[in-house]
């Protein structure tokens, strides 16, 4: 099957790719409203999210380029001084964005 990525098939494909999405989220918190939240899922609730984050940051610090290793860096250290994760990221994606304008 083919879709035309001009004109109105691209907004067929932005479309299925909502829908799909909202079906997703949507779907787990259905089927999460029939699990009752004791310790042990909730205990399992937060590993599942860290190990989120670090499939998300381990290929960076492994393959990235030197800005991500930068902002990677960063990241932890602000994290680690103010405990404040927003102000972290910011400077995080602040200091990737200076070291590949730079560089």
């Amino acid at each position: 099957m083919n879709v035309e990525t001009s004109g109105t098939g691209l907004v067929i494909i932005i479309a299925a790719m909502a829908l799909v999405t909202l079906a997703t989220r949507w779907g787990g918190v259905f089927v999460m409203s029939f699990v009752p939240l004791g310790y042990r899922v909730r205990l399992f609730i937060q590993a599942m999210s860290g190990s989120v984050l670090i499939a998300i940051i381990a290929p960076m610090a492994l393959e990235g380029d030197m800005a991500a290793r930068l902002a990677l860096l960063t990241t932890l250290v602000v994290i680690l001084l103010t405990r404040k994760q927003l102000l972290a990221i910011a400077a995080g994606i602040l200091v990737a964005a200076m070291v590949r304008q730079l560089g």
